[in-house]
């Protein structure tokens, strides 16, 4: 009777981590352009995405800004992606990290409003998606050396341009994925922006994954922790020190957090954590109804107040 029990348990411990391997590997590495998003209404899909995980297609950039822009190719982990727009006497520049699943032509929107401020804007494909080489996300992590390769080419650039004795401000932006990226290079690469606005980065790689169980109203105890474990052995970290809420203890710069109170992916503990972390000058804005979004699309009045406030000293 033992035997037959521990054989029976041993099955299924096999079977969580041959599941939660599949899906890890689905979560951080996108499939073809052409491949097929899951589709969840469909009995057969929603069988094998049970399985197998969800099909995520690679992120492109479906549309390019209106108003003159140089393509810029950068040298991180791989060949990255980023678009430049310079504005005539502007007060700075402005890079701009998209989140998970993302791609740079999605933030087109907020490069616009920086652009209007009287800000140049640079935006980035991180590894995986848009324009950038490779199919690998991994939710902020190796994302980090992409947010200090962008850094450190704007800081040269200001040196090529003269502005050694006179810099311009170096803004980061992040939302989400990218957030999390731009916490994570101040903390392991220490540097120094002269101010980040960040969307509602995570607490711990641990709570985003069970944000998504709980999203499903599925319990996330076992699965998370085996998903989180898989993710980092198939990109080579250990996930569960993943930890945005402790980079942020490094933060010293002045950084505005925006948050929607309605988020399901990031919940307010997370955010009130982080933000209570930051060493330097701070500032949290929450939208009360808003939710994992892109805050412009109906908070448009509000966000545009917080950030010129903010960028405007």
């Amino acid at each position: 009777m033992k035997k037959r029990l521990l054989k029976i348990v041993s099955f299924l411990f096999f079977m969580m981590n041959l599941v939660a391997f599949f899906h890890a590997y689905q979560f951080t590495h996108f499939a073809d352009e052409n491949v097929r998003k899951t589709d969840k209404k469909n009995t057969f899909d929603k069988i094998k995405a049970l399985l197998f995980g969800v099909n995520n297609p690679r992120p492109k950039n479906k549309i390019v800004p209106k108003i003159p822009f140089e393509v810029v190719y950068l040298k991180s982990s791989k060949k990255i992606e980023c678009w430049s727009i310079k504005i005539p006497n502007s007060k700075g520049i402005v890079a701009i990290f998209h989140g998970f699943s993302g791609s740079k032509s999605l933030m087109i929107d907020k490069s616009d409003v920086f652009n209007a401020l009287g800000y140049s804007t640079f935006l980035v494909d991180f590894i995986g998606s848009g324009g950038s080489e490779g199919n690998q996300t991994t939710i902020g992590h190796k994302e980090t050396q992409d947010v200090k390769v962008v850094f450190n080419y704007l800081e040269k650039q200001q040196l090529q341009e003269n502005k050694a004795e006179n810099k311009t401000d170096i803004i980061l932006f992040g939302t989400s994925m990218g957030a999390v990226a731009i916490l994570k290079a101040a903390a392991i690469y220490n540097i120094k922006p002269t101010s980040a606005i960040l969307e509602c980065p995570f607490g711990t790689m641990y709570k985003t994954v069970c944000a998504r169980f709980g999203a499903m109203n599925v319990p996330c105890f076992p699965m998370a922790g085996l998903l989180v474990f898989w993710g980092g052995v198939q990109n080579g970290f250990w996930a569960f020190s993943h930890n945005p809420q402790e980079y942020a203890k490094s933060v010293q710069f002045p950084v505005l957090l925006l948050y929607g109170e309605k988020d399901r992916d990031v919940s307010r503990e997370e955010i009130d954590v982080m933000f209570l972390n930051f060493k330097g000058k701070k500032i949290l804005r929450i939208y009360a109804n808003a939710g994992h979004e892109n805050y412009l699309i109906n908070y448009k009045k509000e966000w545009l107040v917080d950030v010129s406030n903010f960028i405007g000293k």
